[in-house]
């Protein structure tokens, strides 16, 4: 069983409650409120380059305007919402384990980054987040001239 990237649920982030708040008001007015039922946690992963962080967040049959992502200190945060599967007339479902509904990530980083280079694509079920690293400036040294004046 792989490891997984912890995160943290938005109520516990603060700073992030609030956008959650007004994109989940905003989905509910682009979907209506009956497509806001159930919750869903896609599942992340967390990978670092030389010179970027890439998040991929599984998120198969979910449209492309139904996710929204924000960056904010050092974090992502990822929500939207996976429409339910419409029930043919003819058939009835035997089990039921896709989960669908409203689902908010935030992914911590751990590190200073260039948010406003990132790009997030959504192609094939995955979303792709590409975030370039903000350069290291603590390895350059600055000299500082030492005089005897006050």
């Amino acid at each position: 069983m792989r490891s997984r990237v912890h995160s943290r649920v938005p109520s516990q982030v603060g700073d992030f409650a609030d956008d959650v708040k007004r994109v989940f008001l905003e989905l509910g007015r682009m979907f209506g409120p009956e497509s806001l039922v159930g919750e869903c946690s896609p599942s992340v992963d967390v990978l670092e380059t030389d010179t970027s962080v890439e998040v991929v967040v599984d998120l198969p049959g979910v449209d492309p305007s139904a996710v929204r992502v924000v960056a904010k200190g050092d974090a992502l945060l990822v929500v939207g919402e996976k429409a339910r599967r419409p029930a043919h007339e003819e058939s009835t479902f035997h089990l039921v384990e896709r989960d669908f509904g409203r689902f908010a990530r935030v992914i911590e980083l751990g590190r200073p980054c260039e948010f406003n280079s990132a790009t997030a694509r959504l192609v094939a079920g995955e979303l792709r987040i590409m975030v370039p690293k903000r350069a290291d400036r603590r390895g350059v040294a600055i000299p500082i001239t030492v005089t005897t004046k006050a």
